[in-house]
C-alpha cells in the first residue's frame, strides 16, 4: 500500500458526440502529469459513465462535450452519482460549451468547465489544487 494514491481520472464522451481527440489529448496530459486516467471510450450512456467511476474508484471524472448536449448529459451523470451515493466524485467538463451555459453547468455541481485552447497545464493546475484522492470504499464499490 502506497502512502499516498494517485489522483484518478474517469474521462468520458457521454452521447452521441463522435469526435475524441480532444478527450484523448487531455487523458494523455493527465496521464504526463503523474494522474492515474480511465478512458471509456465514445458514445457513453450516463449510467455507463457512472457505473465506470464507481467501479474504477476515481476521484473525478472529466467530462467532454462537442455535440451540444452537455446540459442534459452533464446533469444526468451529476444525478447518477447522487442516486448512487457517490456524489463525492468531482465532476468537471470540456469542449464547446457556450458561455451562457457554464454558469448553469456549475450551479447544477459541475465544479470546472474547460473550453477549447485551454493549455493542458491550466486544467492538471485546477486537478492538482482542486481534486484529492478519496477514500478507498469498502468492499470495492
Amino acid at each position: 500500500m502506497s502512502p499516498e494514491r494517485k489522483i484518478r481520472i474517469l474521462v468520458a464522451k457521454p452521447g452521441l458526440d463522435g469526435h475524441d481527440r480532444g478527450a484523448k489529448v487531455i487523458a494523455r496530459g493527465f496521464r504526463d502529469a503523474g494522474f492515474e486516467v480511465v478512458y471509456t471510450g465514445l458514445h457513453q450512456t450516463p449510467e455507463q459513465i457512472v457505473k465506470a467511476a464507481i467501479q474504477e474508484d476515481v476521484d473525478a471524472i472529466g467530462l467532454s462535450s462537442l455535440a451540444g448536449a452537455h446540459n442534459r448529459h452533464f446533469k444526468d451523470v451529476l444525478d447518477l452519482l447522487r442516486a448512487n451515493g457517490a456524489d463525492d466524485i468531482i465532476v468537471f467538463g470540456g469542449g464547446i460549451i457556450p458561455d451562457e451555459d457554464i454558469d448553469k453547468l456549475k450551479s447544477m455541481g459541475v465544479k470546472e468547465i474547460f473550453t477549447p485552447g485551454t493549455p493542458i497545464e491550466k486544467a492538471v493546475e485546477w486537478v492538482r489544487k482542486n481534486v484529492r484522492p478519496r477514500e478507498t470504499r469498502s468492499g470495492g464499490g
